[in-house]
C-alpha cells in the first residue's frame, strides 16, 4: 500500500507503482514537428501524455510545483525518444508564472501547437462547512483560474490547427461530496471548453476536454484517507481505477488530426460508469 505523503504526492512512493511511461505505446508520427506544453506533466495522467507526444513526434515542455525526481524522470522519458523537453518549476496558481511557462516554452522550443491544461488540486472534505476560504479560492486558482491564465497566454502562438486540450473529471459531471471544491472547479472546467470552442473555432483552434474517471495517480494516497485508497476506482463497472497510460490516448486524440472535426468536445474514460444527463 502507499506510504502517506504531502499532495500533490511522488511516484516513487505509490504501491503499486502506476502505469505511466507509455512502454508499448507505438506512434504514427501523428505530432511530427509540433511542440506541446502540459502543466502538471511531472507524474501520473500528465507523465503518460508528456511520453506520448513525444513518441509521436513532439518536443514536450510541461510544469510542476516541486517533485523534482518525478519531473527529471518524465524529461528522461522524453528525450529517450529523440524528442526535446523542458521542465517548468513553479506554481500555476500565481498569475504571473501562468505567462512565464508558455513564454519560456516559445523561447526554448520556437513555437507552441498544442496546450495540455491538466494541473490540478484537491482536498477531501467531510462536510462543506469545513471548507475555507483560502482552500476554495486556491482551488480555484490552481484548477480554473491557470487554465484560462496559461490559454490567454498561449493564444498569440497558436493558430490554424492548434489544439487545446483541458483535463475535467467525473467528478464535474455528477459531483462528489467529499471533493466537493474540486468537483466544482472541474464543473466550470467543462464549461470553460464548451465555451472557448465556440470563441475560438473562427481561429481554427480546437478545444476539447478529457474528463476522467478513477486514476491511480500520485495525488490519491497524498490526499485520500487510507480506507479510501484501498476502495479507490472499486465502484465503476470495470471495478478498478485507470492507469494513466489508459488515458493518455484520449490526449492524443484531441492533440493531433485524427479529431479535426472535433471541438467542445467532452470525452470520458471511466471505467464504463455512465454520465448522468
Amino acid at each position: 500500500m502507499s506510504t502517506p505523503q504531502q499532495p500533490p504526492g511522488e511516484t516513487g512512493a505509490m504501491d503499486p507503482r502506476p502505469l505511466d511511461e507509455m512502454r508499448g505505446y507505438v506512434g504514427r508520427e501523428l505530432l511530427a514537428g509540433k511542440v506541446a506544453l502540459v502543466t502538471g506533466g511531472d507524474s501520473g495522467i500528465g507523465r503518460a501524455v508528456c511520453v506520448a507526444f513525444a513518441k509521436e513526434g513532439a518536443d514536450v515542455a510541461f510544469t510542476y510545483l516541486s517533485e523534482d525526481a518525478d519531473a527529471r524522470h518524465t524529461a528522461d522519458l522524453v528525450q529517450a525518444e529523440g524528442h526535446r523537453c523542458v521542465r517548468l518549476k513553479g506554481d500555476l496558481a500565481l498569475p504571473d508564472f501562468c505567462i512565464e511557462v508558455v513564454e519560456r516554452t516559445v523561447n526554448q522550443l520556437g513555437r507552441l501547437d498544442v496546450l495540455v491544461n491538466n494541473v490540478a488540486e484537491q482536498q477531501p472534505f467531510d462536510k462543506p462547512e469545513d471548507i475555507d476560504d483560502h482552500q476554495w479560492l486556491h482551488t480555484f486558482d490552481v484548477n480554473v483560474h491557470s487554465y484560462f491564465r496559461v490559454i490567454r497566454a498561449a493564444l498569440p502562438h497558436l493558430g490554424e490547427g492548434s489544439a487545446i486540450v483541458n483535463t475535467g473529471s467525473v467528478n464535474g459531471v455528477r459531483g462528489n461530496p467529499s471533493l466537493l471544491t474540486y468537483s466544482v472547479t472541474k464543473g466550470a472546467v467543462h464549461v470553460l471548453t464548451f465555451s472557448l470552442a465556440r470563441a475560438l473555432v473562427d481561429r481554427g483552434i480546437r478545444v476539447n476536454c478529457v474528463a476522467p474517471g478513477p486514476v491511480w495517480t500520485p495525488l490519491i494516497p497524498a490526499t485520500m484517507p487510507k480506507e479510501k485508497v484501498e476502495q479507490f476506482g472499486s465502484q465503476v463497472p470495470m471495478g478498478r481505477p485507470a492507469d494513466p497510460d489508459e488515458i493518455a490516448p484520449s490526449y492524443v486524440f484531441f492533440a493531433s488530426p485524427l479529431s479535426s472535426y472535433y471541438t467542445g468536445e467532452v470525452l470520458s474514460p471511466n471505467g464504463g460508469e455512465i454520465f448522468p444527463g
